[in-house]
């Protein structure tokens, strides 16, 4: 499975942005897949931020809960990630990562996407 995030950029606390994250693969069946988004502060260590199962469950982090939104296009293979009301302290790259489903080792990952929240 292949995996490439995309839409970050440079935005002003407030603001909105919409990640993406597109999957691809020999013999890949997307629904077989879960599907969520890590991010990475500098000087800090990865964090959850989001995950959809196959069924589409959805869960968060408790500091994004109400502004970020996580969904996925099972007929195009996407994932994405819309955040709102972004704060300083969103900074980060985000990561897109994927796990077979039934499974608990987010083992697949794109490379990552740079968001900054200017104040």
């Amino acid at each position: 499975v292949q995996l490439q995030a995309s839409g970050g950029g440079l935005v002003q606390a407030g603001d909105s942005l919409r990640l993406s994250c597109a999957a691809s693969g020999r013999a890949f069946t997307f629904l077989s897949y879960d599907m969520a988004w890590f991010r990475q502060a500098p000087k800090k260590e990865r964090e959850f931020v989001a995950a959809i199962t196959w069924r589409s469950s959805t869960s968060y982090t408790d500091s994004v809960k109400g502004r970020f939104t996580i969904s996925r296009d099972n007929a195009k293979n996407m994932s994405y990630l819309q955040m709102n009301s972004l704060k300083p302290e969103d900074t980060a790259v985000y990561y897109c990562a994927a796990r077979r489903r039934l499974t608990v080792t987010w083992d697949r990952w794109g490379q990552g996407t740079p968001v900054t929240v200017s104040p």
